[in-house]
């Protein structure tokens, strides 16, 4: 088959690779160009270089569907578009374009946590397991039919990062697979269940502020959600803005006021968390390490000299 590529960042990147592996034939690949965005430096592995490497033709484009990208494309004579982390909606007469339609890659377990930054709200929302899926792309974002999923387990302590590696690994087997299936006449499309649909926007600094009502089992994952190199999680002290590195679930349970530096416990300090704090029947988050405004990394228990006072939630 003829395939055109749409995609963007190391997701792009890996779906590009897998196309370039499978024997069917590349003829174009249109990405973004690189952008200042905090999530889009991060897993930034370069489209436009691996399709030069290779002599694939790349357009960049921040949005599809002016006439030279349109002319381009119908040139190409694609038989199938494949899409990965293509960050804007593409119009029918682009994914309709191809015989075989557009084939998009994305990173849940679909229907749920359609959007942006799946893995993240997954890992927030305290999910048992994530993956990928391979569905046809129609007008509705992230609710075509599916071909495949590909899933792996959530464990008790994984972070975002962690993740994203488990799941950016499943992007070539599924890429192959998916092909192959195509390409033969064997897919199988089945309908989202809309009625289990989520949908998730894309992610920004007001994001990761810790709102210490939630549960310490809540703000634990909520940490490990947003680990390096993802802008971690923050809070402020005395006026400053302070990102919480790594927390645990407290041993103890501590009663008081949701935020209150309260005591040395488990290699770390509590801060007291919940909205029913106030009962005293609830664990605290135990924050093990943090990192000031300046970019600094301390260690808790040597960042907070004296107990007292209160984590905020703005300044």
């Amino acid at each position: 088959m003829r395939v055109v590529m749409f995609g963007y960042q190391t997701w792009g990147h890996r779906t590009l690779q897998a196309l370039l592996d499978s024997g069917h034939e590349v003829v174009l690949a249109v990405t973004h160009p690189k952008s200042d965005h905090a999530y889009e430096k991060i897993w930034s592995d370069s489209v436009a270089g691996l399709a030069e490497q290779h002599g694939v033709p790349v357009l960049l484009r921040n949005r599809p569907g002016d006439e030279e990208l349109l002319r381009t494309l119908k040139e190409a004579g694609p038989d199938l578009i494949v899409a990965n982390n293509w960050r804007t909606w593409l119009p029918p007469e682009i994914f309709d374009l191809p015989p075989h339609g557009t084939l998009n890659i994305h990173d849940s377990l679909l229907p749920t946590y359609a959007g942006f930054s799946p893995l993240i709200w997954a890992l927030i929302n305290g999910e048992k397991e994530v993956g990928v899926t391979a569905h046809r792309m129609d007008a509705e974002l992230d609710m075509g039919d599916v071909l495949l999923q590909r899933s792996v387990p959530v464990g008790p302590h994984d972070t975002a990062t962690d993740l994203f590696h488990r799941t950016v690994d499943l992007i070539g087997p599924l890429v192959a697979d998916s092909l192959e299936l195509i390409a033969s006449g064997e897919a199988v499309w089945t309908p989202q269940d809309r009625s289990r649909a989520s949908f998730f926007h894309k992610r920004s600094p007001e994001d990761s502020r810790i709102d210490w009502t939630w549960t310490a089992q809540e703000l634990e994952r909520f940490v490990r959600a947003q680990s390096d190199p993802y802008p971690s999680a923050f809070t402020h002290h005395r006026g400053e803005r302070l990102g919480i590195v790594s927390a645990a679930v407290s041993e103890g349970l501590y009663g008081g006021t949701p935020g209150r530096i309260f005591i040395k416990e488990g290699g770390g300090v509590v801060i007291v968390a919940g909205a029913e704090a106030r009962f005293g029947r609830l664990p605290g988050l135990v924050v093990k390490r943090v990192r000031t405004e300046d970019g600094t990394e301390h260690a808790a228990t040597d960042y907070f000299r004296t107990m007292g006072g209160y984590l905020t939630v703005r300044p």
